[in-house]
C-alpha cells in the first residue's frame, strides 16, 4: 500500500517537474529625448554681424561668437517688451538667450541694452 502511494504520488509530481512555463514580460522604458537645447544659457557682448532670421554674431571680448536664429525668437528691450527686430544694428549692445553648444547654438531671446 506505501508503495502504490509513493508511486501515485510520483506520477503526479513527475508532470510537473518536467512541465515548462511561459512567462511573458513586458517592460516598458521611458522615452527621453536628449537634446543639446534643453539648458539655456546667456552671452552678453557688441553685434558685429546681424541677418535677421538667419544669424546674428556678437563681439565678447576678442572673441565673435556666431548664433542661430530660429522663427520664434523674441526680441525685447531692458524692461522685456517686445521690440522690433530690425532695430538690431551693428554696434547694439545685446544680452543674448540661447541653447546648444558650439554650431549649435540656437537663439530663444534677444535683449537690447542700449
Amino acid at each position: 500500500m506505501k508503495r502504490t502511494i509513493i508511486s501515485l504520488a510520483c506520477a503526479l509530481v513527475a508532470p510537473l517537474a518536467f512541465g515548462q512555463t511561459s512567462t511573458t514580460t513586458t517592460s516598458t522604458q521611458p522615452t527621453t529625448t536628449t537634446t543639446e537645447t534643453s539648458q539655456t544659457s546667456t552671452t552678453s557682448g557688441t553685434v558685429t554681424t546681424y541677418k535677421p532670421g538667419k544669424t546674428i554674431v556678437l563681439r565678447e571680448g576678442d572673441n565673435p561668437i556666431s548664433f542661430v536664429l530660429g522663427k520664434t525668437v523674441h526680441y525685447v528691450n531692458k524692461a522685456g517688451r517686445e521690440i522690433d527686430r530690425h532695430i538690431i544694428k551693428p554696434g547694439t549692445r545685446v544680452i543674448v538667450h540661447y541653447t546648444g553648444v558650439g554650431e549649435n547654438r540656437r537663439v530663444e531671446r534677444v535683449e537690447v541694452q542700449d
